[in-house]
């Protein structure tokens, strides 16, 4: 690859690995991601590079993702052994370094934990979590125009909202519940309670 910042050729790569549905999402991201870092005063370069490479891995068959992790040394729950689509952005994370230049480390846990969140996540992070959650082709998802305004005034708030969600989404319908997303939401939680 040329260099990490390239929005171009990235774009151009990721397109050649992802569905056409997958892709619109992508771009949806990245111009989300970039609307929140003008917003909250973040590098809008590394939001855009997260937005097109969060889910690089996407589409891999879950063999593949599997096969990656045992590879190289990527830790794998077993939550994630049962459910190994959950591995896309562990996965999506290497290949952001290794296939795709990222050096970055903001970036690269930009991507590491966009579908789970973690304790005390970066500004960056927190863009990537919540562009994921509410870019303009979203549809179905309870509350979304709300949450699409409370991103842009309080970032914190938009995270814990969406984790919430998400855990009632997964209790609701019978998911297995990662563990880091409920360390996570109980984390905002406290902190909103704190402020």
């Amino acid at each position: 690859m040329k260099k990490n910042n390239d929005l171009k050729h990235l774009r151009k790569a990721i397109k050649k690995r992802q569905d056409a549905k997958r892709f619109e999402h992508t771009m949806g991201v990245e111009f989300t991601a970039a609307a929140l870092a003008m917003r909250y005063d973040e590098s809008i370069q590394n939001a855009r590079v997260a937005g097109i490479l969060h889910d690089c891995a996407k589409c891999m068959s879950d063999e593949k993702r599997l096969a990656i992790c045992d590879r190289h040394g990527i830790m794998v729950t077993d939550i994630e052994r049962r459910n190994p689509f959950l591995l896309h952005a562990k996965v999506g994370a290497y290949l952001a370094e290794k296939k795709y230049g990222v050096r970055d480390q903001n970036i690269f846990n930009a991507i590491k934990f966009h579908t789970t969140g973690r304790e005390a996540m970066s500004t960056l992070e927190k863009i990537i979590f919540v562009a994921d959650y509410i870019e303009p082709g979203r549809r179905r998802v309870p509350g979304l125009p709300e949450i699409r305004k409370l991103a842009f005034k309080d970032l914190d708030a938009a995270v814990l909202q969406i984790l919430e969600n998400t855990l009632n989404y997964l209790r609701d319908s019978g998911g297995e519940i990662d563990p880091m997303t409920e360390v996570t939401c109980n984390y905002y939680r406290e902190k909103a309670r704190r402020e």
